[in-house]
């Protein structure tokens, strides 16, 4: 359970948006119960302190930080909050993005910004302060949190969701051969089609898969999956801890997807 022992993780969408388990509160989580001290960033404080207090209350390490991570300004005040809180950055993990349900014809061109600042710009925000933090270090791990919406179609149209991911798995594979002789790894999680809050609160897609039925649209989430069911937050949770422990040591620039084999499937 030692497996991030020493290491300072900033987890970027540390809070969950509704009761249970997002992505990121997992990973937040999880990194703690390895060793890690976390660093849980999060534009609701109350969602990141709810985050902190549960890594507290199982003996860990947490700090809770508020912040608009589309907002230079704000993210150079993370990295600098975490340095003074902990010294160190040894992993970042950027967990943030919305969806805005969508063609080119549909999607008004606010929403088209709206959602490039926060799914994309965040992750070349943060990359860009704390790189430097890194290299003064002599190394450390980056993961972006992308999605299998990227490199499939998946019945749903969220043209704006799609594009910022697809453009992050290539901010990922360039920044991971610019930093890789440094020592810095930056790697992408592609998360299928999983159960947590943020699907669960997101009308546009329980509209699109079952007329705003939520269940209606677990089951028919559930049956496209090879496995017949839905992953959730630990799965990423895991696969995240790998990319951040030294286990991972010689693996930069991939794209993990953890979709229960969806991508696997001609249709």
């Amino acid at each position: 359970m030692d497996r991030l022992k020493g290491k300072t993780a900033i987890v970027v969408g540390a809070g969950s948006i509704g009761p249970g388990w997002g992505n990121g509160k997992a990973t937040a989580v999880t990194f703690a119960r390895h060793g890690a001290q976390v660093f849980c960033v999060d534009r609701n404080l109350a969602a990141a302190q709810e985050t902190a207090k549960v890594i507290e209350s199982e003996g860990g390490h947490a700090t809770a930080f508020a912040a608009d991570v589309a907002k230079a300004a704000e993210i150079e005040a993370m990295v600098a909050a975490c340095l003074k809180a902990y010294g160190r950055i040894d992993v970042l993990d950027n967990n943030v993005g919305i969806a805005e349900t969508g063609g080119v014809v549909d999607v008004a061109e606010a929403d088209w910004d709206r959602v490039f600042a926060v799914n994309l710009k965040s992750a070349y925000l943060a990359m860009k302060h704390v790189i430097p933090v890194m290299q003064t270090q002599g190394g450390g791990s980056i993961i972006n949190i992308s999605s299998i919406a990227s490199i499939r179609h998946l019945g749903v149209s969220y043209i704006t969701y799609a594009t910022t991911k697809a453009a992050m798995n290539q901010l990922t594979r360039s920044t991971a051969v610019e930093f890789a002789e440094q020592n810095i790894r930056v790697n992408a999680i592609l998360p299928g089609l999983m159960k947590t809050p943020m699907v669960e609160n997101s009308a546009g897609l329980a509209a699109s898969y079952a007329k705003g039925d939520v269940e209606a649209m677990w089951r028919a989430r559930a049956a496209q999956v090879p496995m017949r069911k839905m992953g959730d937050a630990w799965d990423v949770a895991n696969a995240a801890l790998f990319l951040a422990s030294d286990e991972s040591r010689y693996v930069t620039g991939i794209e993990l997807v953890v979709d229960g084999g969806i991508t696997l499937k001609v249709n």
